[in-house]
């Protein structure tokens, strides 16, 4: 192999020490967890090891993107990544240079009351029921996706005290998933953790698909549709 053909391909290490700044939650065990699945399929060397392309990486880079931003399951990512090489058509995504990097959200208290636009007694409330709460004194996003989703709702009248049904709502869901991940977690070979978190977030998925259309439905009864 020429030199610049060596260029041309990464080790799994090379790989994760790429895609780490955008994935801080991807491993090693959750590459070779996607190849096992048959959603990448690096080359591999005469003795036996993965040679990862430029291709390979922006395959992952999108996998790991619909994963994280649109919470889709791997199935439904396959499919899509099946539907891309029949046509022949590419599926990375840009790659977004390290300043442009979104960076993790950490809000002090002030900052989370004028993101959101909320004043202090509401933020209270959202605390005294549970709604949201500070790590180490920051807010992360989900905190700040609450703050906002509860500031609009205010508007038609909508409290903190009203949204307590929702949370509640929500913890029992994730316990739907705790129970089926359970045995997963119990398993100690290799992508065991991988497979209980791609499960964890396909059931997520569906449980939110089957929440909008029970809720639509029961809005339609309400107005009489």
């Amino acid at each position: 192999m020429s030199s610049q053909a060596a260029r041309s391909h990464m080790s799994i290490g090379e790989v994760l020490a790429l895609l780490q700044g955008e994935f801080p939650d991807v491993s090693i065990s959750k590459i070779r967890f996607l190849e096992g699945e048959g959603l990448i399929e690096p080359e591999r060397s005469p003795s036996g090891y993965r040679k990862f392309s430029y291709a390979d990486v922006e395959r992952l880079r999108y996998i790991l993107s619909e994963q994280r931003d649109r919470y889709l399951p791997l199935r439904v990512i396959k499919d899509r990544l099946e539907a891309a090489d029949r046509e022949e058509r590419p599926v990375a995504r840009p790659r977004a240079v390290p300043d442009e990097a979104t960076p993790e959200i950490r809000l002090t208290r002030e900052e989370l009351l004028a993101a959101a636009e909320l004043d202090e007694a509401t933020l209270a409330e959202l605390e005294d029921f549970g709604l949201l709460a500070a790590v180490a004194r920051y807010y992360d996003a989900e905190a700040l996706a609450v703050a906002r989703s509860v500031g609009a709702l205010a508007a038609f009248g909508l409290r903190a005290r009203h949204l307590r049904v929702v949370k509640a709502a929500a913890e029992r869901e994730a316990g739907l998933v705790e129970q089926a991940v359970a045995p997963l977690l119990r398993r100690r070979g290799p992508g065991a953790i991988d497979r209980a978190d791609e499960t964890a977030r396909e059931i997520s998925g569906l449980l939110l698909e089957l929440h909008a259309s029970l809720l639509r439905s029961a809005v339609r009864g309400v107005l009489g549709r």
